[in-house]
């Protein structure tokens, strides 16, 4: 890499004959003229469907963006020339709250922003040259997209597995409506600064649990996608075998239902927790005003798990007492402000010798901690719970202080218990899931109409199918405190479908998740008259998807989730909507700043400042461009604009061309992990391009060649060309199968040491050396694929790269070396290497490293006790 760097940079006149804009703009030309990424479907030939996740139209694209469309269009390019069909398209995922925000700040509606942004991002991808088929593309915020979800969720509606009821939400008192929990900022709405309230509103939700043992199922037979995907969705899922138990309420007719996955901890229960929205706790909170006072504080605050897990326990007693179904005592009833109503059954029996939460809680409130699991001989401490309750498989871990159960270990505890209770009708069997149904609704403007009618009479209406879409109008005055079409009467007005009296349209908009589940296979089917076509089922699944592991979960999880409602509804045949999904790392940046007088930091984009080194290159330091002064220099952190170390793709590709940014991009580092932006990175690949480019149009300017005769070769001649197909072999590994594109590119990069190396201007010498560079030039275009389409003309052929011409083969003969060389050990360390033909016999590669000069010395005055000879690699010689 370094040779590469440093060669040919003072060689002004050849870097001028690279011209990256000319370039590109040519082979966009040329690939626009031609249609050359627009594809049909194709019986004769494989096909393979590549997808990126469709970005938000955000404004402008950013180096995440970049990077993960570079890696999509590499794998591409690549199976292309490998004879695939390639199906690669590009959309625009266009609803959502951004717009919204940025329709208040900039006093323009969420529409008129989006479809500016989708213009502008539209032109910046189509720079960057990727192999995207634009016949396909899409909105999700247009009518004619839309549509489909609505026709689906109306008919979801008449399956039962679209519902509506009520759900809690974080409320702005202030700005009357619902916030995201990522909206919710110390309790405060993120715009009003009001104390959000926790307020149970209807809701439309879609049945999700009754595809969760399928989901689980389904990620068994995913192996192309990342353990960590798969292992976080297994986690969401959350499938649990435990009972569920009912305690019976001291004078009240209703109980109590608990589930618990450790039915063997039951004796060790001292108090129920309930959320505060629980019936009972409504009931018990009539004749008690601190009690009340109480659930209103809870009414505060966000209902995000993660809140709930941090947030300090508080608690207060009901005055009820549950009677434990074993033991018959009583045990107090607690409101507890980590129970909620939409988790389980609201209710969570607490045992807080064997619990973290329920010790704090007890702890903090004074109630009775109880031990009932035992580890061996080792003494009770409940700091231990973790070491005795997680692990319900340990061998010598007992139920004690529990009556009948004493002794048994989890599973002779657990069928214990299942056998009694539900003989008694006070317990049964249950799978649980973590998962919850999927909340469709969102109480904001900039989505998806939810297609229902509300009649006095008839009360929730599917659209009818003939009615469908349900348009949002798009030219509106948005002001961000109410929905404009909650504030339009003229448009909530319609006809009830059923009995035909007045009613009133749903005002709420479906989760933007709900384009993003089914965008994938819109693409299969442009103008199709329905959700997706039959030619679906030739596209799909899906056999690379890219994104970030962000969308681990909810995007992917909705992602199959809504594919498998559309092989239910027969219009796609696979399982699953992807076979591989590759995740890509994000894209980091050093930071610079100023401390501000008042304590905050004044964070400065990179591209302002300047680095000072010292003699030997080392950072010593970092001044601010414009005024020279000096500024600090933070951590490397993921690229943003809250720290302003974003670098725009748009400048770089200005600067340097999109070939260039799109080498570094794959270079710099493994697909999988970070990107470290350096813009000596960057001109390390520009001069790179130059010198390729120098090596390919000088020698197309000199004289012609034969074709490569391999059996007129001299051994330097073989050796080149040994080196070529070893770095076509291991190029087309790293693209193909292990996606390694930097380990490519290094290769790639070796070769072009390897030729500049190689001065051999003989008719044979200037054969292989076209051999390579043309390979070199095939090798590269999934990469830079606008160097290497001009370049291929270069090289004299009429034809373009990008039609349908194949990717390198390897010549295995070429890869036959005539010798070998070997490592010569003495116990283990290296002494020599030695010279042998490629079919020498053990006994001549011996005898030759017995002789070498430096071996002979190391063996003086000792014995050779055993020499072993590794065919091909190193002969060792055991002395003593």
């Amino acid at each position: 890499m370094q040779d590469i760097q440093e060669q040919g940079t003072n060689d002004q006149a050849t870097e001028q004959a690279y011209q990256p804009q000319a370039v590109e703009t040519a082979a966009q030309q040329y690939w626009r003229d031609h249609r050359a990424y627009e594809v049909k479907e194709d019986a004769s030939r494989p096909k393979f469907y590549c997808l990126s996740m469709l970005p938000y139209p955000s404004g402008a694209l950013h180096m995440g963006h970049v990077r993960n469309y570079t890696i999509g269009d590499v794998i591409s390019r690549y199976q292309r020339m490998n004879g695939k069909n390639v199906l690669q398209p590009m959309g625009w995922d266009a609803f959502g709250l951004p717009a919204e925000n940025a329709a208040i700040k900039n006093n323009t509606a969420p529409a008129k922003w989006t479809y500016k942004n989708i213009e502008h991002m539209r032109s910046q991808l189509q720079r960057m040259g990727f192999a995207y088929d634009w016949t396909r593309e899409f909105a999700t915020c247009r009518p004619e997209y839309y549509r489909w979800e609505q026709l689906m969720f109306t008919r979801l509606m008449k399956k039962g597995m679209a519902y509506r009821k009520n759900a809690v939400v974080n409320w702005d008192p202030v700005d009357h409506t619902v916030l995201a929990n990522e909206q919710v900022i110390d309790g405060r709405g993120w715009r009003s600064g009001a104390l959000v309230e926790k307020r149970e509103i209807p809701q439309w939700f879609l049945k999700i649990t009754d595809y969760a043992q399928e989901l689980l199922d389904g990620l068994d037979t995913l192996p192309g996608w990342p353990d960590a995907v798969k292992t976080m969705q297994r986690n969401w899922i959350g499938r649990s075998e435990g009972l569920e138990i009912h305690f019976a309420v001291e004078g009240e007719s209703e109980q109590l239902t608990v589930f618990t996955t450790r039915p063997d901890t039951l004796m060790g229960v001292t108090f129920v927790s309930i959320a505060g929205e629980h019936p009972l706790a409504l009931k018990a909170a009539k004749d008690n005003a601190k009690l009340a006072a109480f659930l209103d504080e809870l009414k505060h605050g966000g209902v995000s798990e993660a809140e709930l897990e941090t947030q300090e326990k508080r608690g207060m007693a009901t005055g009820l007492f549950a009677i434990h179904p074993v033991s018959g005592e009583k045990v107090p009833v607690w409101v507890a402000n980590f129970v909620l109503m939409g988790y389980g059954t609201g209710a969570v029996m607490a045992v807080p010798g064997h619990d973290e939460r329920d010790f704090e809680f007890a702890h903090k409130y004074g109630l009775p901690i109880k031990q009932v699991i035992a580890a061996g001989d080792e003494a009770y401490d409940p700091a231990h719970w973790k070491d005795w309750y997680s692990d319900k498989t340990r061998a010598d871990m007992r139920v004690v202080h529990s009556g009948d159960l004493d002794g048994k270990n989890y599973r002779e505890a657990f069928d214990f218990l299942a056998a009694k209770l539900e003989a008694s009708d006070q317990g049964l069997r249950r799978v649980n899931w973590r998962l919850r149904d999927w909340g469709v609704s969102r109480q904001r403007y900039w989505g998806c109409p939810i297609p229902v009618i509300y009649c006095p009479k008839c009360d929730a209406v599917p659209v009818p199918e003939d009615q469908l879409p349900v348009v949002l109008p798009e030219d509106v005055a948005f002001s961000g405190v109410q929905s404009p079409i909650k504030a339009d009467p003229e448009w909530r007005k319609t006809t009830c479908p059923q009995c035909g009296g007045a009613a009133e349209r749903e005002t709420d908009t479906f989760d933007t998740f709900m384009e993003s589940s089914w965008y994938y296979a819109r693409y299969t089917s442009p103008g199709a008259q329905d959700q997706v076509d039959g030619r679906a089922n030739y596209w799909l699944p899906v056999d690379q998807y890219i994104g970030g592991i962000e969308h681990a979960i909810l995007h992917l999880l909705y992602f199959r989730f809504y594919h498998k409602l559309m092989r239910d509804a027969g219009l796609v045949k696979a399982d699953e909507p992807a076979t591989n999904l590759l995740c890509q790392g994000m894209v980091i940046a050093e930071t610079f700043y100023r401390d501000n007088a008042d304590g905050s930091k004044d964070w400065i984009n990179p591209a302002d400042v300047e680095i000072q080194r010292d003699e030997k290159a080392r950072v010593i330091g970092a001044v601010l461009k414009s005024d020279g002064k000096p500024v600090q220099i933070g951590g490397t952190e993921k690229m943003s604009k809250s720290k302003n170390n974003g670098i725009d793709p748009q400048a770089m590709v200005e600067k340097f061309g999109a070939d260039t940014v799109r080498l570094f991009s794959m270079f710099a580092a493994p697909p999988e992990q970070s990107l470290e932006w350096s813009e000596a990175g960057v001109e390390g690949m520009a001069r790179f391009l130059r010198r390729f480019w120098r090596e390919v149009t000088t020698h197309a300017a000199g004289p012609d060649h034969p074709v490569v005769d391999p059996s007129a070769l001299d051994a330097g001649q073989k050796a080149m060309r040994r080196q070529l197909h070893e770095t076509i072999q291991k190029v087309s590994d790293d693209f193909g199968r292990r996606h390694s594109f930097n380990t490519a590119i290094a290769a790639l990069m070796e070769l072009l040491n390897g030729l500049g190396k190689f001065n051999d201007s003989s008719d044979q010498g200037r054969a292989v050396r076209h051999e390579a560079l043309e390979a070199m030039v095939l090798l590269l275009n999934p990469v830079v694929p606008h160097v290497s389409h001009t370049l291929w003309q270069v090289l004299g052929h009429a034809e373009s790269v990008v039609e349908d011409q194949p990717w390198p083969q390897v010549d295995s003969a070429a890869l036959v070396r005539d010798s070998l060389t070997l490592a010569v050990q003495v116990n283990g360390k290296l002494r020599a290497t030695i010279e042998v033909a490629a079919n020498a016999s053990k006994e001549e590669a011996e005898k030759l490293a017995l002789a070498q000069p430096n071996v002979v010395a190391f063996l003086e005055g000792q014995t050779v006790r055993k020499v072993i000879v590794v065919p091909g690699k190193i002969v060792n010689i055991v002395a003593g």
